[in-house]
């Protein structure tokens, strides 16, 4: 003899409110899907896009962030990069959309502590200044580049990741003196995969930060 498995006071109950209890546990069921496949990755730091011009990206994590979760940061942009280039799934729009060689041929991306930065206009005018001679401008361009907290630039096949105060960097003064407080995390071929955490190939040495 064959035993239901559905319980004697649900099979008593009119057929209505059967109704209405399925349509309950089913709703349930698929907001609770929805967030779980939905919930932010933990293994990152909380960012957000504040504005995209170009191939320019300001990148926004909240002002306690440390330079430690910023370096995962700056690894998992470099992770996608060997993954197929879909910097989509970073909430990332597409930077070359027009190249026959990929929608993400070219991106270089600014991490801010401060969403102030992340501004649309302020990213605008910043991309500006290569041929404004204003003195005004240099220095918002100047404090632009000290505010950034991370970078990370893809040029085809090579690509190069950085924290800490690379504002001299930015300028194209890559010195031996940098490394004080500008850490290289990796600088090379995209197929190389340098520095990656995920790759056996050795990570540049660490240099002590100063502190922001």
């Amino acid at each position: 003899m064959s035993v239901s498995i559905v319980p004697k006071w649900f099979r008593n109950l009119d057929t209505v409110v059967k109704l209405g209890l399925g349509v309950f546990v089913g709703a349930f069921v698929l907001i609770w899907g929805g967030m779980f496949l939905t919930r932010p990755d933990r293994s990152i730091p909380p960012y957000s896009v504040g504005s995209q011009e170009g191939t320019a990206v300001a990148v926004h994590v909240p002002a306690w962030t440390s330079d430690t979760e910023i370096e995962t940061l700056i690894y998992r942009f470099q992770k996608v990069a060997h993954e197929g280039r879909e910097f989509g799934r970073m909430k990332i729009r597409p930077t070359t959309k027009d190249d026959p060689a990929g929608r993400y041929q070219r991106i270089t991306i600014y991490v801010f502590a401060n969403d102030h930065w992340t501004e649309p206009d302020m990213l605008h005018r910043y991309l500006s200044l290569d041929t404004s001679h204003d003195p005004t401008e240099q220095t918002f361009r100047v404090e632009f580049e000290k505010t950034v907290r991370g970078f990370y630039r893809l040029e085809g096949m090579a690509e190069e990741g950085r924290i800490g105060r690379i504002h001299e960097v930015l300028q194209g003064k890559d010195t031996a003196g940098t490394a004080a407080y500008a850490r290289l995390l990796f600088k090379g071929p995209v197929t190389a995969a340098l520095g990656s955490p995920d790759a056996p190939a050795d990570k540049p040495a660490s240099s002590p930060l100063s502190p922001f």
